[in-house]
């Protein structure tokens, strides 16, 4: 800084201005500092910046897996809310495993980050009291904190979407449905089954557990179980997918077992997933679509007001789902004769 405050021919305290964005310096002076910056190349030392001001200006980021589009939305919605605020994004993925997602909240708790996102996988989040002691903010996202931990959460309205869902296809006349989902253990699984079967009772259809099919979107399981459905003496006319891969390993299946990735190949199957996903449109599949992007935004907006020095009680947000009927889930049953000979 002496160094560029003797090329500009200013006093180190405007130097000190003109990096730190601060008023008082008028533009023709700024330019010249701004010059002197270029010419010699100097950087800010924010590690001392950081020293002197106790915080870190930093923010991390754990979800479930960086590579899922989902995510993908919320990564960006929260990088965007963290430029805004001048702050960096680290992010980690946890791959739905426990331990992973410890070790990567406390690397980002050691490194000092300001707050956290944390998308979780595990059910015990006691971990995280000495971090909150220690002054680090954190919102949870997409699933709410496990025990020991009281935290904002932002969630999506699943049991709601899988209800809709399922009404919508009840509504076309569908009394056989099928629902393949995740892992129960899963939070976003759990609450979509319930919908589910929320949306079963209201319109005086039983529960058959035979309909309904639960674990991680593997091709190979999807594959068996929706062979092991269709080939059934009873089986379903319609299917609701737990969630966008499981949608897509459906489609994936259907197209191996008809010879066309459309779930009307297979005798007039309705389809209805959860979470839009890409080509969607152009495969015409009717969905329960997420908005990720507000989910990732919502999350960040409320971790910086809680940076800002809110001290409210916490809170749990709940985001809408919408239907996108698109013609797959608009199908009505076909009897079981012709659904046979197709």
């Amino acid at each position: 800084m002496n160094d560029v405050a003797a090329a500009a021919g200013v006093a180190l305290k405007t130097v000190s201005r003109v990096v730190n964005s601060e008023p008082g310096v008028n533009a023709v002076t700024a330019n010249r500092v701004q010059a002197a910056i270029e010419r010699l190349g100097y950087r800010r030392n924010d590690s001392a910046r950081i020293l002197r001001r106790g915080r870190t200006a930093s923010i991390g980021l754990v979800i479930e897996d960086v590579a899922d589009a989902f995510y993908s939305s919320l990564i960006r919605a929260v990088e965007d809310a963290a430029l805004h605020h001048g702050c960096l994004l680290f992010t980690g993925s946890s791959r739905e495993d426990a331990a992973r997602e410890r070790d990567l909240v406390l690397a980002f708790c050691a490194r000092r980050v300001d707050g956290l996102i944390i998308v979780p996988a595990g059910s015990d989040h006691g971990y995280l009291a000495p971090e909150f002691e220690a002054g680090i903010k954190a919102v949870f996202a997409d699933r709410p904190p496990g025990a020991g931990c009281e935290a904002d959460a932002v969630l999506c309205d699943n049991a709601g979407g899988a209800r809709t869902g399922t009404a919508h296809l009840i509504a076309h006349g569908h009394r056989r449905i099928a629902f393949l989902g995740g892992s129960p253990r899963i939070f976003t699984a759990a609450e979509r089954l319930r919908g589910y079967r929320q949306a079963l009772a209201a319109a005086g259809l039983p529960y058959d557990e035979g309909l309904v099919v639960m674990g991680a979107p593997d091709p190979p399981r999807v594959g068996a179980d929706l062979t092991r459905l269709l080939t059934a003496p009873d089986p379903p006319t319609a299917l609701l997918a737990g969630n966008g891969r499981t949608t897509v390993e459906i489609l994936r299946a259907l197209a191996s077992l008809t010879g066309a990735p459309d779930a009307g190949a297979a005798g007039g199957l309705a389809l209805v997933g959860f979470d839009d996903f890409e080509l969607a449109d152009l495969l015409g599949i009717t969905v329960v679509a997420q908005d990720p992007a507000r989910l990732g935004r919502t999350a960040a907006d409320l971790l910086f007001m809680r940076l800002s020095g809110d001290e409210e009680a916490t809170r749990r947000i709940e985001l809408a789902t919408r239907l996108v009927p698109r013609g797959s889930g608009e199908r009505p049953p076909l009897p079981l004769r012709d659904r046979t000979a197709s």
